[in-house]
């Protein structure tokens, strides 16, 4: 089958073979998918392997056959963003939580959105934290994940914004003690789901939090990005 002109990032890139180049895309129609560019390593290739480098928005002509796709053309669309220093790296964690997280070629044009949004508010300069806890949300949400962080899981009530909770992956928001690690301010909960960025106190306890969502949802693995980002 062929694809042409289907909005596309770049998520991850790597040398193939002597002259090519295997990347990981995500894609609006397909999701995402692998992608072989044939002798863009070439000495007069560099044009073309230019537009293989990670939080590049492009537009591929791809023939999809089997898992992997063959690329047959890759040109811009929209600026290019410079995502630099702890930006950067924020970045690079986008991109390993959508490889680790989404399968191959299953579409899902709400998670795209998402992600191209992020990125800009990235490359915009908005805070790094909160940016990145609402894609982690936003996504596991598009992936069917969602969180429902405004409810007391026991009983149905509404969360309280003066208790402490903590959140359970397969049961909901539940009562938690202080002290305890896994100890989350109602208040931040509720910021969360109301799209309203919480104090520094607020954004850590939400980064604890979603990090024990994400290993859950990896079936108890961790993702590299996480050994650099605080």
């Amino acid at each position: 089958m062929r694809v042409e002109q289907q909005p596309a990032f770049i998520l991850h890139a790597r040398p193939y073979r002597e002259t090519s180049m295997l990347a990981e895309c995500l894609t609006r129609d397909h999701g995402r998918i692998g992608v072989v560019a044939r002798g863009v390593r070439r000495e007069g290739a560099r044009t073309q392997r230019a537009q293989l480098e990670p939080f590049q928005r492009v537009e591929l002509d791809l023939l999809m056959k089997g898992e992997l796709a063959t690329l047959r053309s890759a040109e811009p669309s929209g600026p290019v963003l410079r995502l630099t220093g702890d930006a950067g790296l924020a970045g690079l964690y986008l991109n390993e939580l959508v490889v680790r997280l989404t399968g191959r070629q299953d579409g899902n044009p709400e998670l795209f959105a998402f992600y191209d949004s992020t990125l800009r508010r990235m490359a915009a300069g908005e805070p790094l934290a909160w940016t990145l806890r609402r894609f982690e949300r936003d996504m596991l949400d598009a992936l069917g994940y969602g969180l429902q962080l405004d409810i007391d899981a026991i009983d149905g009530s509404p969360v309280d914004p003066a208790l402490v909770y903590f959140y359970d992956p397969e049961s909901g928001v539940l009562p938690g003690r202080v002290g305890d690690q896994r100890a989350i301010r109602g208040a931040d909960l509720l910021a969360l789901a109301a799209d309203t960025a919480p104090d520094t106190a607020g954004l850590s306890s939400l980064r604890r939090m979603m990090r024990l969502v994400i290993t859950f949802h990896l079936g108890g693995g961790e993702l590299k990005a996480w050994r650099v980002l605080r």
